[in-house]
């Protein structure tokens, strides 16, 4: 249990939040709205929202050991490690595996993994089930994923997540023909109102999602109309489900997004009946994170990391072609 006091008067009118966030630099800003909104952080024994604004002489108390929760359980799942130092992990995830516990996945997630390779040599910064994550990736999406194996690699990814300075590109693989070319999509993505596992654009409401994008190659059927294109895009924000969201509101989704997307029969119905087939055994959507940049968090140099597609996706891409 932590005790603070607001004092001085420079913090009056201070967010809750960012008050704790300058006075305990050991937690994240993630961990510390995390404990918040769980009442785990109150102001004068009074449960507040992190933009909670302080008065002086306000009593805040820090409770994280009633978080702790059952202890996860490591377990002896493959993994592909690209890189491997004192500081951190650079996994590529294959498509179908959860990065961390949550609601219907208790096991069998990357952080089981991780704790059976990694033993108590993992960050502790963030959620109790969330061991060395730093960021994610869907599940069925595939691709480069950095782990923090110490708790000060971990505040410094997080610092440059934050800033937006890392630098992540992913292989699309998407319905139709982009118009234009190349661009960058601009939106707010919040919770969708109507169904809780989909995120939505908004205008009004959201956090702010940038998406890059260009055009590698299109891919045209027997009447010269494309109906496929192999797309990049390269993130400057890492919103839930973002590229999902963008290709599909720009009309188009991702082959094998079955949450986002709907296949469009008449295109998918122009496919050789072999080509069908590899949509159909497709585990998760045609989209892999393909390239990973950042500041190494203790070697003060810029490290990158990048990884070949995974084999379903290069056959779909080739037999396309043909």
């Amino acid at each position: 249990m932590h005790h603070l006091e607001v004092n001085v008067n420079k913090y009056i009118g201070y967010r809750l939040d960012k008050f704790v966030a300058e006075n305990l630099t050991n937690i994240s800003r993630s961990k510390i709205k995390s404990l918040i909104e769980k009442g785990l952080i109150t102001v004068n024994k009074y449960k507040k929202d992190p933009d909670y604004k302080l008065e002086l002489n306000d009593k805040i108390s820090i409770n994280q050991k009633s978080e702790e929760s059952s202890k996860l359980l490591g377990e002896d799942i493959k993994l592909d490690i690209v890189y491997e130092d004192e500081d951190i992990l650079i996994i590529n995830k294959p498509a179908g595996l959860v990065v961390h516990p949550g609601a219907g996945n208790k096991n069998g997630t990357l952080v089981n993994a991780l704790i059976h390779y990694c033993g108590n040599s993992l960050s502790t910064i963030g959620d109790n089930s969330r061991p060395g994550i730093v960021h994610r990736i869907d599940k069925d999406t595939s691709g480069l994923l950095v782990i923090a194996k110490n708790d000060s690699a971990h505040l410094n990814l997080a610092k440059q997540f934050e800033e937006h300075t890392i630098n992540r590109k992913y292989i699309a693989l998407c319905w139709g023909k982009l118009k234009p070319a190349a661009g960058k999509l601009v939106s707010l993505i919040s919770r969708s109102n109507k169904n809780r596992i989909k995120m939505m654009s908004s205008k009004i409401k959201g956090k702010e999602a940038i998406t890059n994008y260009k055009t590698i190659e299109t891919y045209f059927d027997n009447k010269g109309d494309t109906y496929a294109s192999l797309v990049e895009c390269k993130l400057e924000t890492g919103r839930t489900h973002q590229i999902r969201v963008h290709l599909t509101e720009k009309g188009n989704s991702i082959i094998g997004d079955k949450v986002y997307g709907k296949t469009p029969m008449l295109k998918y119905r122009n496919l050789s009946p072999s080509v069908q087939e590899l949509v159909k055994a497709l585990p998760g959507q045609a989209l892999h994170a393909y390239f990973l940049g950042f500041k190494h968090p203790s070697k003060n140099k810029v490290v990158e990391f990048q990884v070949v597609n995974p084999e379903y996706l290069s056959n779909l891409i080739n037999s396309i072609k043909n």
